[in-house]
């Protein structure tokens, strides 16, 4: 075991980098030294027991009617390889320049479609029907979506507030997959489509508005949904991005091609760095070792450094419009921020527009890992989605929600929120015009959180000088403040993992035969309360009490519960495979 952190008499308000040693053929809960990095492992935790050296550890109308009519593992090892752009490009044909929108399919076998669905389960066209509001017009290739999921999907799909005039928006949505009742188990003939690996579908929208004079309304509107089981937000919106457009101007041709070059991918292999061709470029990503890893751009796999333009971290958010946009008017209160997503607090997250609302929500999502999410993540929530009343409603918040909304009425409908995160840039008093803007004003607001964490004031410096900065420095103030979170929500955990390590089983007492030899001793909260006045947290809380508190409520917070689940299965999976 390494040896313990030396905690110094006084405690900076400075970043704490952490660095935790690479993944080696023996298990300990180890302290974690102090250094610049942090390795991709799939778990905090390390045994001293030997183990097999292979052993891995994982201006627009708002739609009103909410009724939509239908028309229509192996694992592969990690390989880097060079896709060729020429064959991921479409053969076009020269036609009178009509967007090919009918909802007729293409020929694809059911082969490429099981591959495709490794990756994308399909794409959703969905346009606005004036009698019916958006409707679900196709689907490729053809999977099966109960009616209520086509009409979640189709709502999720479009903004419900003012945008502009005419344009294109990219968004994210989450929805929870419900099971099949009765009824629509006898009537289904359709292909089974692959199980949700969380519960959940994942929606990556392509928006577009544009002027139509043979349409009453007096312009278009259409989404191009990516459907997937996975959570690779820089992934997938990179994807729905480049596609979007070309479907606008090509119709389905372009979706055939795309479905195409998905089948033709490897399969998604956790931990490993691959190269991805799409329609005339190539991704180039790694991918998390689990939906909890963190993937840091110090600890990337691309064998040089990381540039956001040409590199993805698939768990991460796309840096383009920078993040740290979206934070402007909350840059003092992001430390609160963060504690309150640590310490699973709800959290409703306002914007002017969809795109704004996914992004932070997953970038805050990404900023506790690689602690568990406790709670339900919505990054564009609206009022017509199925789990509306079970969210939003008179009753205290669940723990752990963040849902993002446009829409004005949940300032009311959540006035009884604790914490409101509204994004976007400060407004200026000075203007000479005054523009009333809908919902709660840029800013944190919280009604109950008190700070446990003294803040980085000289990385709020920093931040606050990049804001007014060129794009460069935006992107790289966004870089350095994840990596400034992540390594404090390391930080935390450093205590949790000094004292899970004594309640591993020694050789002698497995030997002995005291007790199950693959089982971990149970957690006393007193007896870690105990390790932490004798050995605090690398953090610069504002006093022990502070610490004690921050600690005892996390304790009492969902995510612990499943933090300690998870780390008790990699300990006695190690157990059982030593005796």
């Amino acid at each position: 075991m390494s040896s313990a952190i030396q905690v110094p008499q006084y405690l900076e308000e400075q970043d704490i980098g952490l660095c935790y040693s690479s993944r080696r053929s023996s298990l300990s809960v180890s302290d974690v030294e102090t250094s610049g990095s942090i390795s991709r492992q799939a778990s905090q935790v390390r045994l001293e027991i030997p183990l097999p050296s292979q052993h891995l550890l994982s201006p627009l109308k708002s739609p009103s009617l909410s009724n939509v009519f239908e028309t229509q593992q192996d694992k592969h090892p990690p390989t880097q390889r060079t896709v060729s752009r020429s064959k991921t490009l479409p053969h076009l044909a020269s036609g009178n320049g009509r967007t090919d929108m009918d909802v007729s399919s293409f020929d694809f076998s059911r082969a490429k479609m099981l591959r495709m669905q490794e990756w994308v389960l399909a794409f959703i066209v969905v346009q606005f029907d004036l009698d019916l509001g958006p409707v679900v017009r196709a689907i490729h290739p053809p999977m099966y979506l109960s009616p209520s999921e086509r009409e979640n999907i189709a709502f999720s799909s479009f903004p419900d507030s003012l945008q502009f005039e005419q344009g294109t928006e990219v968004h994210s949505f989450r929805i929870r997959v419900y099971p099949k009742s009765s009824e629509e188990i006898l009537s289904d003939h359709h292909e089974q489509r692959p199980r949700p690996l969380d519960g959940f579908m994942y929606g990556f929208s392509h928006f577009c508005q544009k002027r139509d004079p043979t349409s009453k309304r007096g312009y278009q509107q259409s989404s191009l949904v990516l459907l997937t089981q996975h959570q690779y937000p820089a992934l997938f919106t990179c994807i729905v991005s480049k596609l979007g457009p070309l479907f606008q101007s090509h119709g389905v041709p372009m979706l055939e091609t795309a479905c195409h070059n998905i089948a033709s991918w490897q399969g998604p292999s956790p931990g490993s760095t691959i190269e991805l061709g799409f329609l005339g470029s190539v991704f180039h990503i790694e991918l998390p070792l689990s939906s909890d890893s963190q993937q840091l751009a110090e600890t990337d796999s691309f064998n040089e450094k990381f540039d956001p333009a040409m590199h993805l971290l698939a768990s991460s958010v796309p840096f383009d419009p920078p993040p740290i946009h979206l934070f402007e008017a909350s840059l003092p209160h992001l430390w609160s921020l963060w504690e309150c997503l640590v310490l699973c607090e709800p959290i409703l997250v306002y914007g002017p527009s969809p795109s704004m609302t996914s992004q932070a929500v997953w970038w805050l999502r990404d900023l506790i890992r690689p602690m568990p999410l406790a709670g339900d993540i919505r990054p564009y929530f609206t009022i017509h989605d199925k789990d509306h009343s079970l969210l939003v409603n008179k009753a205290p918040p669940k723990a752990g929600l963040i849902i993002g909304v446009t829409n004005p009425f949940f300032e009311k409908s959540c006035g009884h929120w604790p914490h409101v995160l509204s994004v976007g840039r400060k407004s200026s008093s000075r203007q000479g015009t005054t523009t009333v803007v809908a919902g709660p004003c840029p800013g944190w607001k919280t009604k109950t959180h008190r700070r446990h964490i003294s803040k980085d004031r000289q990385l709020l410096k920093y931040l606050e000088k990049a804001c007014v900065g060129n794009e460069g420095d935006k992107i790289e103030a966004s870089l350095d403040v994840r990596r400034h979170f992540c390594s404090r929500t390391n930080a935390v955990l450093v205590p949790l993992n000094r004292y899970l390590n004594t309640l591993i089983p020694s050789p002698a007492e497995c030997s002995a035969g005291s007790g199950p030899a693959h089982q971990l001793k149970p957690f006393n909260s007193s007896d870690f309360f105990a390790s932490l006045k004798s050995s605090p947290a690398a953090l610069p809380f504002k006093s022990s009490s502070k610490q004690r508190g921050f600690y005892d409520r996390w304790l009492r917070s969902p995510a612990f519960g499943l933090w300690l689940a998870c780390q008790e299965e990699v300990i006695h999976k190690a157990l059982r495979e030593r005796r």
